[in-house]
């Protein structure tokens, strides 16, 4: 047993009674390194062809810095994770093989808001715009507001002070926010939507507005209508219509109308709210109180962004005949981005407890009961960071942070290879994994290389831990092996024959590919980019060592990556690329689309 597996023996009393701990929180010692001998920083340098722990360290480091902001999809830290990537491939001279000529294939992200052209008048006189009236861009223009006359239609979410449809049907409706609800700048911080969701009975409402503004600063008030979120717009959508049921074709078309041209969704001042009724104060005003006429000229704007970018290039194969086939090799660079701070320390600590208790029970998820008996020994971590280290960003260090670094490592070692591989490399950094697999499944819709030709897909996700202390069986020479028998038993061979040419084989862990008790572990088949290629028909290998403690949490972070193991998974699989680019084509099973075996 190794000491970290006899440490956490020793840290886990029983599921019940309470658990005091002083946890070894990972912190910077004296030395200058924590528990894994990782240091809290390692400042940019040059990188090598040779796959190494300095060059791992070297990348990683930036590439789930916190200047990347979580790396999600649909915000500036996409763009900027993205941007490390192609520079990298243009200083190695892969070539790129995304849209016209670049490294990336940028998908169909934009930007939404109302130009400051906009206007918002009541019986003529306008409402100051951006300071009293706001309007919160939705996925596409809004109706038309003309001649609109306001009423006062209750409270947000109340419906017992509401008024009824009829009487708010093409109308400017006016809403108090919902009790309890915050109005401030919290959500706005990072970049989210605060604005009102409308009531179903207010669906044939000409325009909502909700009165909010108040505690809004200035820039808040005008970061409403200034996105810095990026998204898809989604196709239209109607409601599934039972078989032999009769279909309203009025009520039908109301709704596809509705749905491509939505209702504006406002937010207004209480002094807005009383110019709106030709008062001087809201007070007073009773539901079903009319006002004056509304007219608006909302200018709404979709620009397309960079936020959502895939980034794909290509090493040219050696052998003209097999040059036109490719063996792809991918990871995504996004993760989740950032979300409200906490003390990144205590966090850590509590997340490592967690999972010792894990480890112990079965892989169980403790409850929120077992949860309430856990205790982290505060002093412990205050004597060794005595100031508290708040941190807001997710950064992904091993989601998906390791294996986007361990394919550019890859990348690098390829292209400085005197002769290349038979078959051209296809390196591929999908975007929006975690998102619902949109990079992989807009790649493999829109592929910048035939399909067809794409011999296999080896994806990498999460290679960077895998410890005793990470998951049952976890160790030193770990690493687990999904789907590569579901497709093709040739490329799950291959894997096998370059592993065990290693000077020091790897122990290829195949459990994750039948149903297991561990709750979160199941169908991880179905959940990484690879999955999308295999429906297309191409065989594919993923390669994965574990959901860990420190899994989607402020705690995913560079120091607590293992990278001596990291870099022995990289170095082999920089060798299958290289072993199937030069071997016999794999071949598929016979299933298209691929299926892995059912989930109980």
């Amino acid at each position: 047993m190794s000491r970290s597996a006899r440490h956490a023996r020793r840290a886990v009393l029983a599921a019940i009674g309470l658990v005091l701990l002083a946890v070894q929180p990972g912190l910077i010692s004296a030395q200058g390194t924590n528990r894994y001998g990782n240091p809290a920083r390692v400042r940019p340098a040059p990188t090598a062809s040779g796959i190494s722990v300095r060059d791992l360290q070297i990348r990683l480091y930036q590439f789930a810095d916190d200047s990347m902001q979580g790396r999600q999809v649909g915000r500036v830290g996409n763009k900027k994770g993205t941007d490390y990537i192609a520079a990298e491939l243009r200083r190695f001279g892969v070539i790129p093989a995304g849209d016209d000529g670049t490294y990336f294939q940028v998908l169909p992200y934009h930007l939404r808001r109302f130009t400051p052209s906009s206007r918002v008048t009541v019986n003529g006189t306008p409402l100051a715009w951006n300071t009293e009236v706001v309007a919160v861009p939705g996925a596409r223009a809004p109706r038309p507001i003309a001649d609109a006359t306001v009423i006062f239609g209750g409270t947000q979410g109340d419906t017992t002070t509401q008024i009824p449809a009829a009487a708010a049907a093409g109308k400017f409706v006016v809403l108090l926010p919902a009790p309890g609800r915050r109005t401030g700048a919290a959500g706005l911080a990072f970049g989210g939507r605060a604005g009102p969701a409308a009531p179903s009975r207010f669906d044939a409402a000409a325009a909502l507005a909700v009165i909010d503004l108040d505690d809004l600063s200035p820039a808040q008030r005008v970061a409403l209508n200034e996105p810095t979120v990026a998204t898809i717009t989604p196709a239209p959508r109607t409601a599934p219509v039972a078989a032999g049921a009769s279909v309203d074709s009025l009520a039908l078309l109301k709704q596809q109308l509705s749905q491509l041209q939505p209702q504006a969704q406002l937010r207004v001042t209480r002094a807005a709210a009383a110019a709106l009724f030709s008062r001087t104060s809201f007070e007073g005003v009773a539901p079903g109180t009319t006002g004056g006429t509304v007219n608006a000229s909302l200018d709404f704007v979709e620009l397309p962004s960079a936020y959502g970018r895939n980034v794909v290039g290509i090493i040219p194969g050696s052998d003209p005949a097999l040059a036109t086939q490719y063996v792809a090799i991918g990871a995504h660079n996004d993760h989740v981005g950032f979300t409200t701070p906490v003390d990144k320390d205590s966090l850590k600590a509590f997340n490592d407890l967690r999972m010792r208790w894990m480890l112990e029970n079965g892989m169980k998820q403790p409850t929120i009961e077992v949860l309430a008996q856990f205790r982290v020994n505060m002093d412990s971590i205050r004597r060794r960071v005595p100031t508290p280290r708040l941190d807001s960003i997710n950064n992904g260090a091993d989601d998906d942070g390791s294996g986007s670094m361990a394919v550019l490592e890859i990348a690098e070692a390829i292209a400085a290879m005197p002769v290349k591989p038979k078959r051209s490399t296809l390196f591929i950094w999908h975007t929006g994994e975690e998102g619902g697999l949109v990079g992989s499944a807009f790649f493999t819709r829109n592929p910048t290389v035939p399909l067809d030709s794409v011999v296999a897909q080896i994806n990498i996700d999460m290679i960077g831990r895998g410890r005793a202390e990470d998951l049952p069986g976890g160790g030193d020479d770990f690493v687990g092996v999904i789907g590569s028998f579901f497709d093709s038993r040739d490329l799950g061979e291959q894997v096998r024959t370059t592993n065990a040419k290693q000077a020091r084989p790897l122990a290829l862990d195949y459990k994750f590919d039948d149903p297991i008790s561990w709750a979160g572990y199941n169908n991880l088949y179905g959940r990484s980019d690879h999955f999308n290629y295999a429906r297309q028909g191409v065989p594919i290998a993923f390669f994965f060592t574990g959901l860990h403690g420190d899994y989607h949490q402020r705690s995913d972070e560079p120091e607590f990556i293992d990278y001596p193991h990291y870099a022995r998974i990289t170095s082999m699989l920089k060798d299958l690329t290289v072993d199937v680019g030069n071997g016999p084509r794999p071949r598929l099973n016979g299933t298209k689309p691929a299926r892995p075996r059912p989930v109980p």
